[in-house]
């Protein structure tokens, strides 16, 4: 009789699968900057972005507002490895008066309360930062800011709505502060549900959800940052507090409320609103049993039809006379001496039926509660991208705690339906308000832990002014390395390329090119045609040079060359052609000719002895010689800037800047022949390749250069030299995030504090990885993905730091890079004696071209710093290849003209 009186409140998996559907999409809605004004379901920031990683300590005061009771506490966290805290509480009964009076004497009320608190545990004396749980939908702009939106759960106090509870309590604490002397510093305001979360986190780690389930109901768990539109950033997560007592206020449950919700809806003092709350909150389940029993009872099924003053009055059911009916194990004898103290002289079918309706009830409000959390883990489990999930829920609320069948329901139906989740439900053992305490003592932590995050990056923040002074000293340095008496001496060595021209578009041939300058070298065959029909092609193969080769002796490196050509001629089918050939040779050479280079200096880790100082071209005939099966006409040795100026050149005539920005870092440009002091003749112009890598060598960027630069510098191949170029090329940037990344860690700030194998090696943080770290489409989980890949067992507020580090560092090599280059604009400038350049860069190199930020930020230093100056900047298709050739193609064609 009851089953069928009582069907509309007997939910199936299919009805309980669809409200878990909605509520999903009440959720996106409620996230949404568009969506969230008719959203019912909040989906308020906290402004709480991080849960307990067991460093927390010290000592806090918690206020807890919003249950049958007000609760001051006092607890101490220690960082003791084992999770430990102390927790003092004192208990103060709700006042009617202060409750439904006005906000003021609220305040007031909760002031004293603490301040009989301090005065009971001698903690006058300190001041103490306090955590303020507060257990009313509220809207946060910061975790110490809180406006009130609505009070629920009996709560009607004048003059609070839409104000800052924070702010009142502060002004009730300010003037207790002069008459009682007790200093206390809100630090964090606090929902009971997040405090749940938080209390929980304390003791476990993976609890990123918190319920409460009572007086009132409602859920927090965190959400990824670039989900909630209402507040900005994408990094991180953040926790959000649902207010899900509200879901259905536009409708959405109207088919599953039946006639006694709608009649408890009218009865409430806010009729319309909180509809699901009403449906499971313990504030109300026993008011719906009181209905359900009254119309039973009219309707003759109940207590002979005998309706009683206790089944007509508002109340007079509560929860815990439901959940001392629902004690099956005590039989019946429960049920009937409660109906017997409501005067319902019930027969034992009557109590049957009561315990049964009571059944009926309080499993409907598990099993709607465990859909709607079942929504909150399936889009955790979505957004952490995982096909199967271990998460805890914290739970707290009179409801869960004192009903004997209540947790075992919610916990069956919640594995029901998300089977794909292993969830472990937590009871929150000291409440809300140690929660608050431990948001505070969490956002004491995050404060203490950005303060040594912002000293560790702040030499990374390099200054308008100082950026100008770096622009300045490149200048100076320029100038010397051009200058016959301070050329031997200087640091931006201003190499003679003897390129004295760029290409007009009359080159064309067959051309052969070299490309040595990393650890792969090519070899290429280049048709250049002409006319109309002007184009270059390109045919080439790439060969891998071992480590032993690039550091052996220099005659094992140029026969381990010769071989790749002798390869590559055979391939082609060519080995008979004496071809033109242009050698691109990425390394600091000076020149006495076009066709001559002696190596100054190994880089990028190249060590071949026997080198340096010896022409390279020699070098190469040598070995050429010695295989004795083929001849070539070594035209031109090239560097790879020179390459990519040339290469931009062919396009653009406007183009008289080469600049590297890859593994190595290195400019060249069109001067003036009267500015070079160190070649003969004053007419026409010649490339310079500034080899810029080295300028700082004699310290004048040291104010600059910070211990992490040190520390990379010492460990490299070549200590002391490329300065500069450490600072900003792509081969030791990943070396210089790894030494932050180290420091940070033996600060105990990432990765728990333990310092893994992996980030012990050197070089394991390729330079690739900050690229990908650094990309805006990439989510904190990839970023988490590339670090396990290194062996970094990171968490997400680690992944954020790791993400920060990266962005300080290659914007730091941008602006370097832009600083640098804005001197040789200002120089270009100056040399053709113009108010206003205009004129094209050349780039190539994979900083520049893959970096997601590098080449904005790098076109914004110099727009800055060579404000006069419009510069452009093309991408180079491979200058070293492609260059070297039109290279070679410029300098047969200048020679032609020559002999003519």
């Amino acid at each position: 009789q009851v089953d069928r009186y009582l069907y509309h409140m007997r939910l199936s998996d299919d009805v309980l699968l669809d409200v878990m559907t909605r509520f999903q999409a009440e959720m996106v809605k409620g996230l949404g900057r568009d969506t969230n004004p008719t959203a019912t379901v909040k989906m308020l920031p906290t402004f709480v972005r991080s849960l307990p990683d067991g460093s927390e300590k010290g000592e806090f005061l918690a206020a807890d507002l919003g249950g049958s009771q007000f609760r001051a506490h006092q607890v101490k966290v220690f960082d003791d490895g084992k999770q430990n805290s102390q927790l003092e509480s004192k208990f103060y009964p709700p006042l009617k008066e202060v409750i439904q009076g006005n906000g003021a004497e609220l305040f007031d009320y909760v002031a004293a309360c603490l301040s009989d608190f301090m005065e009971t545990n001698n903690l006058k004396h300190k001041k103490l930062p306090l955590g303020f749980t507060f257990s009313f939908p509220c809207k946060q702009t910061r975790l110490d800011e809180g406006v009130l939106l609505g009070w629920t759960k009996h709560f009607k106090v004048r003059g609070v709505q839409d104000t800052d509870v924070v702010s009142s309590l502060r002004k009730a604490l300010q003037k207790h502060k002069a008459s009682f002397d007790i200093d206390v510093d809100v630090l964090a305001l606090v929902n009971d549900t997040v405090g749940t979360m938080m209390t929980c986190g304390y003791d476990d780690q993976h609890c990123e959800v918190g319920l409460i389930i009572g007086t009132g109901t409602n859920a927090c768990y965190m959400e990824e940052m670039r989900h909630i539109d209402l507040v900005e950033g994408d990094e991180g997560r953040m926790c959000i507090n649902t207010e899900w007592g509200a879901f259905g206020d536009d409708g959405a449950l109207d088919d599953l409320r039946t006639e006694f919700d709608r009649e408890l809806d009218l009865g409430s003092l806010n009729p319309g609103k909180q509809l699901f709350e009403k449906m499971i909150s313990s504030l109300y389940l026993g008011e719906l049993v009181r209905l359900i029993l009254l119309k039973m009872t009219k309707e003759g099924l109940l207590f002979n039809g005998k309706v009683s003053t206790a089944l007509l009055t508002k109340g007079k059911i509560e929860m815990k006379h439901v959940s001392a009916m629902e004690k099956y194990k005590e039989g019946l004898s429960n049920t009937k001496e409660i109906l017997t103290e409501l005067n319902l002289f019930p027969s034992e079918e009557d109590c049957i039926a009561v315990q049964h309706v009571c059944t009926i009830v309080s499993f409907r409000s598990a099993n709607l509660c465990a859909a709607a959390l079942a929504a909150i883990l399936t889009r955790l489990r979505e957004n952490k991208k995982l096909l199967r999930m271990r998460t805890t829920v914290g739970i707290d609320g009179g409801l869960y705690k004192t009903h004997p069948q209540y947790a075992k329901r919610l916990h069956k139906v919640v594995r029901r339906l998300v089977p794909n989740c292993d969830v472990r439900f937590l009871l929150s053992v000291s409440g809300s308000g140690k929660g608050a305490a431990v948001v505070t003592a969490v956002a004491y932590r995050l404060a203490a832990q950005r303060k040594k995050i912002d000293a560790a990056l702040a030499p990374f923040l390099l200054s308008l002014d100082t950026l100008r002074e770096v622009k300045n000293k490149m200048r100076t340095e320029l100038e010397y390395g051009l200058k016959r008496e301070t050329q031997a001496s200087a640091t931006v060595k201003m190499l003679p390329t003897y390129v004295c021209g760029t290409p007009d578009g009359t080159e064309k041939g067959k051309f052969l090119a070299l490309d040595l300058g990393g650890t792969n070298f090519r070899v290429l065959l280049v048709k250049i045609r002409s006319g109309r029909r002007r184009s270059v092609q390109m045919y080439n193969k790439i060969f891998a040079i071992p480590l032993e080769i690039m550091q052996g002796t220099g005659e094992e490196l140029f026969d381990h060359i010769v071989q790749c050509i002798a390869d590559f001629l055979e391939y082609m089918g060519i080995k008979g052609a004496r071809l033109p050939l242009g050698f691109t040779f990425s390394f600091p050479c000076r020149q006495a000719s076009i066709d001559k280079g002696t190596l100054v200096g190994w880089t990028k880790g190249f060590k071949a002895t026997d080198c340096e100082g010896e022409d390279v071209v020699d070098m190469l005939r040598e070995a050429i010689r010695r295989r004795n099966e083929f001849d070539l006409d070594i035209v031109a040795v090239v560097n790879d800037t020179v390459g990519t100026m040339m290469t931009c050149g062919y396009e653009d005539p406007n183009c008289e800047i080469g600049l590297i920005a890859g593994t190595g870092s290195n400019v060249c440009y069109m001067e003036d022949m009267k500015n070079i002091e160190i070649v003969e003749g004053n007419e026409g112009k010649m490339c310079i390749n500034t080899e810029w890598g080295g300028f700082g060598d004699n310290g004048c960027i040291d104010n600059i250069r910070t211990k992490y630069d040190k520390e990379v510098d010492e460990g490299s191949l070549n200590p002391g030299k490329q300065r500069y170029e450490k600072m900003t090329s792509g081969m030791y940037l990943g070396e210089i995030v790894r030494q932050i990344l180290i420091d940070l860690t033996k600060q105990g700030l990432l990765f728990r504090g333990q310092i893994s194998e992996s980030l012990r090696k050197r070089g394991i943080f390729e330079t690739k990885f900050l690229s990908q770290i650094e990309s805006d489409r990439l989510a904190l989980l990839q970023v988490r993905r590339i670090l396990q890949q290194l062996g970094l067992d990171s968490t997400c507020d680690d992944s954020i730091i790791v993400k920060e580090v990266c962005g300080a560092v290659s914007k730091r090599a941008a602006q370097l890079c832009g600083a640098g280059l804005a001197a040789i604009v200002e120089k270009k400038r100056e040399n053709r004696g113009v108010e206003h350049l205009q004129i094209t860069v050349g780039v190539d190199g994979t900083l520049y071209k893959l970096h997601p930020h590098f080449s904005r930020v790098l076109r914004e230093t110099v727009k800055e710093l060579a404000p006069q100056c419009d510069v452009t900047f093309m991408l180079s298709e491979d200058g070293s290849g492609k260059g070297a050739a039109l290279i070679t193609a410029v300098a047969k064609r200048l020679h032609n003209i020559g002999q003519k």
